[in-house]
């Protein structure tokens, strides 16, 4: 029988997703895990990224599995939240093998909250670990939780004038092949609904209601003397597609093309936009429409995440906010 879908990450066998949330200090962590191992890739875009373990997933390297992936916030000092996923995964005797021991292989990337919150707070191994022991194969909470618990949207014209984002998930079967994603919107430019052509959160204008239209912006004095340091957008892509290592990295790359539908500008400057993609190796499937499926579902999980967050400390979530549709 074929099990219902639960339209996130964890509808690809396999997976399981556990999140770590301070919300007095609006920061947090999301881990993406796969015991048995899957074969793992990645593709990192934008000008300020931030991450780990990325070398070894490109294809000439020696390593092929990765047992979890970690998204957190925290800039980078949230990397350090990969500590605790790794001590975790040690207890529990998953990871490569090593004479007495096990080495597990946790990449992971960070985004920018500590303008949001308490800047003195960041996710820590003790969160990382955490948000371990809450991982589960069930729905996968999203708004302001995890990763997405300080991210914000839209931040050309400053922190006064930005959108809360969110932690989404979503998930599509073709046959016999699930592909799903988890992502952190916490990206420079504005969110974009593309089946309505019309701006969903990002920077507000100065005057009156409605959005600024952050490509409107840049083009602007204002725009062209903005700086922003609290942005990136950060996110995994499973399938249970059968992968090499090099097929792998290249869903990666297309998945980023979910980004391009909706979020815009991306890859700016200002963005760290990174990637992650996790093969779990049961079916065999056309590398092309794994990773069509993946700019998908990419796409369907940002649009959640901006649409489920929370308003907090003065900055208005996607449902505060009148929307208007875009030039």
């Amino acid at each position: 029988m074929t099990r219902s879908m639960a339209n996130a990450i964890t509808d690809v066998p396999g997976i399981e997703v556990g999140h770590a949330t301070n919300v007095e200090a609006l920061t947090g962590c999301t881990v993406v895990m796969c015991r048995d191992g899957a074969v793992g890739g990645v593709d990192v875009r934008g000008l300020a990224p931030g991450t780990r373990e990325t070398d070894l997933l490109r294809p000439g390297n020696r390593v092929h599995e990765v047992h979890a992936v970690l998204l957190s916030g925290g800039s980078a000092y949230g990397l350090s939240a990969a500590d605790g996923v790794m001590r975790y995964l040690e207890e529990e005797k998953v990871g490569f093998k090593v004479g007495p021991t096990v080495v597990p292989i946790v990449p992971a990337a960070i985004l920018f909250d500590l303008g949001v919150g308490d800047p003195s707070v960041r996710p820590d191994a003790d969160m990382g670990y955490s948000a371990c022991r809450t991982a589960s194969a069930g729905l996968v909470a999203e708004g302001n939780v995890g990763a997405g618990t300080g991210a914000t949207v839209g931040k050309v014209l400053g922190p006064k004038r930005c959108m809360k984002g969110g932690l989404g998930s979503a998930s599509r079967r073709s046959g016999g092949v699930i592909v799903g994603a988890v992502v952190a919107v916490n990206a420079f430019g504005d969110i974009v609904d593309p089946t309505g052509a019309r701006i969903v959160a990002g920077a507000r204008a100065l005057r009156g209601g409605g959005f600024a239209d952050t490509v409107e912006v840049m083009t602007s004095f204002i725009g062209r003397t903005a700086l922003s340091l609290t942005s990136t957008v950060i996110g995994v892509v499973a399938t249970n597609a059968k992968l090499s290592k090099a097929e792998v990295n290249v869903v990666a790359s297309m998945a980023h093309d979910g980004l391009a539908r909706v979020v815009r500008p991306c890859h700016t400057p200002f963005d760290g936009d990174t990637i992650f993609s996790l093969a779990t190796g049961a079916k065999r499937a056309n590398t092309g429409v794994v990773g069509a499926l993946a700019a998908e579902v990419m796409a369907q999980a940002i649009l959640r995440g901006v649409r489920a967050a929370e308003s907090v400390g003065g900055i208005p979530s996607e449902r505060d906010v009148t929307l208007r549709e875009v030039a």
